[in-house]
């Protein structure tokens, strides 16, 4: 069964709010008209929040659990539902009620639109300052690493269109990156600026400890979308230095040994042999690169076709992103 919407929020440890937050989601798309299912994910809470969320499918069909056997992180916990959500669009959110699901119709407009993702902007976010300077400084730098200039690439309050998030591969904290991994498939992007209210029950799951987690993320990310276009090229490099490197060794080592064989002559066939290694290694791994770029982008394909009518051209669109709420 297809649906219209999916609004997945992934759960863990918050059995005060799973209730209130169903109750103000479905008030929110209901006046829609939307075929709509909501998906639960409880990242292996230790706490009532799953017997909580066990009492609200009596009432609501719509609605689909999943559950974890151990906490494997939000950014797990949003693969899965992503994976078993069914609409044509997915919204994803924080289930700690910070969000509010008032704002989704906000999303839907922009979709329809015609933008792919669409970002919210917690422009007035009622945190602690312990996590907002954090966050602030850690936006301006995934902007100026990934060049996809998002103001709140923390905020969970996200919509999508499925064909494009389903492609796009997530692990360890990469749900923050999404804008800047979605970038691969040329999408239109928008920010809207979106409500953001005191927790109410429980406590934070995030600290300064997720700064490391972000960071060699970052790095990954940056080296994904460096070798995204030319995968071979940097290792192609690496491999005709070596290569050059390796001859230049080789004579070296060749001429001593002719003229006079002492210890240099066997310091550069050393040389000879490890940089000839780093150099056949460089090769083979630029293609291995290439072969592995060129069956992982054939899932983003698809989406990066356009339509085109009449005498109009059309290309891929680069990377648009709307700063105006």
């Amino acid at each position: 069964m297809r649906y219209d919407l999916s609004i997945i929020v992934p759960l863990y440890h918050e059995e005060d709010n799973v209730q209130l937050l169903h109750a103000a989601i479905c008030a929110a798309v209901r006046p829609l008209g939307l075929k709509t299912e909501i998906v639960f994910v409880d990242d292996g809470s230790r706490d009532r929040t799953f017997e909580r969320a066990l009492e609200l499918p009596r009432t609501d069909p719509a609605l689909r659990l999943i559950r974890f056997r151990r906490n494997a992180g939000q950014t797990a916990a949003m693969v899965a539902g992503i994976d078993h959500a069914r609409g044509e669009v997915l919204v994803t959110m924080d289930g700690d009620l910070q969000n509010d699901p008032a704002d989704i119709p906000l999303f839907l407009e922009k979709i329809k639109e015609g933008h792919d993702l669409v970002v919210g902007w917690r422009h007035d976010r009622q945190d602690h300052w312990s996590r907002v300077l954090p966050s602030k400084v850690a936006n301006w730098l995934i902007g100026k690493v990934t060049g996809v200039p998002i103001k709140d690439n923390g905020c969970s309050l996200k919509a999508y269109r499925a064909d494009l998030i389903k492609n796009i591969p997530l692990y360890n904290e990469m749900h923050r990156f999404i804008p800047a991994m979605a970038s691969l498939a040329a999408p239109k992007i928008a920010q809207i600026k979106v409500r953001h209210h005191p927790r109410r029950f429980g406590k934070s799951k995030y600290g300064f400890s997720r700064i490391y987690k972000v960071f060699v993320d970052l790095l990954t990310i940056r080296t994904i979308l460096t070798f995204s276009r030319r995968p071979a090229y940097w290792l192609g490099i690496v491999a005709i230095a070596g290569g050059l490197a390796t001859a230049g060794c080789l004579a070296m080592a060749l001429s001593l040994l002719v003229n006079e064989p002492d210890h240099k002559s066997i310091v550069f066939t050393s040389l000879t042999v490890l940089l000839g290694s780093l150099s056949i290694f460089s090769l083979f791994l630029a293609l291995l690169s290439h072969l592995i770029y060129g069956t992982a982008t054939r899932r983003f394909r698809p989406f990066l076709l356009m339509s085109v009518r009449g005498p109009e051209t059309a290309a891929a669109a680069a990377v648009h992103v709307s700063g105006k709420p």
